[in-house]
């Protein structure tokens, strides 16, 4: 009797801190079951001994007493029994009972806490794990990048999670929302690589941390290369700011590397649902190889699918849309579509662009030799 004392005593004056760490809760409550468990079991035996009920009989008595139903149908009798009650029950079993309801809050508690601020260990596999975050407007970035893949039938429902150590008060609410979950800690730190899972997710994305600034590229090859140890380069799209860095993560056999177009996250999104389609719209925000040009070209009811076909077989580029006399850009005709426009759209090599009277030349040519093969 004296150690139950003694254990109570104990854990009322430590009951605060004990319960700093999710350890040091789980175990407050594995001794508390345990020592409730044991008093339980001494009373029915007691009850067995002193008022001669049966095991089940004196368990009913205990479990009732000790929850404080009271039915009344099984009581004590003797003075002995009814003293034993009062002391094992009354006296121990119901605070017992009480540090063990409260003990389960304080997990409950320190579990939330622990996921609010990313400290949870989610055991997730088969996920997106988005490392690092970008330098302003964060929250607005991941929200539409998110809002992105979750657009996608293949991603729809695949968990996805950040890692990175921005969010220490815990993820917006407009995020939580599409799903989202947070670790906190840096990608540079193999235990918070192993929180995170990486070697179970299906795709990586390594953020550069400031798009303008040439030093993000150290730390995003510092990541990929510990990704590259865990041989998982082949899941690997990270953001590179300076061109000339491509080569260094291309040793590491990181899949696919982007520039970091903050206003467009959807470039990200690309190279998840359809690898390679990324580096087409990255070209096409640069000069330096292929890039659309307007050429003012006036077309009277020509099918676009003959107006492609003159221009590429020129070997002058690539139609993408046509403007309307409007000023409406159709970027999605179909190749039966009578097209009236003032303008073209193409995608032409930057080194050889063609004049507008190479594109109108060709246009006619091409149609010449058509009316001529119905003649």
């Amino acid at each position: 009797m004296n150690s139950v004392s003694r254990f109570i005593q104990h854990h009322q004056r430590v009951r605060h801190a004990v319960y700093q760490t999710e350890f040091g809760i789980i175990r407050s409550l594995k001794r508390t079951g345990l020592t409730l468990s044991a008093l339980v079991g001494l009373h029915a035996l007691v009850m067995i001994w002193l008022e001669g009920m049966t095991l089940w009989q004196a368990l009913w008595l205990t479990l009732t007493t000790l929850t404080t139903v009271g039915y009344g149908d099984l009581s004590a009798s003797t003075v002995a029994g009814q003293i034993a009650t009062v002391v094992l029950i009354f006296f121990a079993g119901i605070t017992l009972m009480t540090f063990l309801v409260s003990d389960y809050v304080d997990f409950r508690i320190a579990r939330r806490e622990r996921i609010r601020t990313g400290h949870w260990d989610w055991n997730m596999a088969d996920h997106i794990l988005i490392i690092n975050a970008p330098k302003n407007n964060l929250e607005a970035y991941f929200w539409r990048m998110i809002s992105q893949i979750r657009q996608s039938d293949e991603y729809r429902e695949t968990p996805i999670m950040l890692l990175n150590e921005d969010f220490a008060d815990g993820l917006p609410d407009s995020l939580r929302r599409l799903g989202v979950v947070h670790v906190t800690g840096s990608a540079s730190r193999p235990e918070d690589l192993k929180r995170a899972a990486a070697e179970r997710a299906t795709h990586i994305v390594v953020l550069a941390r400031d798009e303008y600034s040439s030093d993000s590229d150290s730390f995003t090859f510092d990541v990929c290369h510990r990704l590259f140890e865990l041989h998982l380069g082949h899941r690997v799209i990270a953001e590179v700011v300076e061109d000339e860095n491509r080569e260094r993560l291309k040793k590491l056999k990181i899949k696919t590397m982007l520039r970091p177009i903050r206003s467009y996250p959807e470039m990200v999104v690309r190279a998840m649902v359809a690898p390679g389609v990324e580096l087409i719209i990255e070209d096409m925000f640069t000069h330096a190889n292929d890039h659309a040009v307007r050429f003012p070209v006036w077309l009277e009811g020509e099918r676009w699918a003959d107006v492609v076909n003159a221009v590429v077989q020129s070997n002058l580029g690539t139609p993408l849309a046509f403007v309307t006399k409007e000023g409406e850009v159709n970027t999605h005709p179909d190749g039966d579509d009578k097209v009236v426009a003032q303008s073209l759209i193409v995608l032409v090599h930057t080194e050889k662009v063609p004049s507008v009277r190479d594109i109108q030349s060709a246009i006619e040519i091409h149609f010449n030799k058509r009316l001529a093969n119905l003649d």
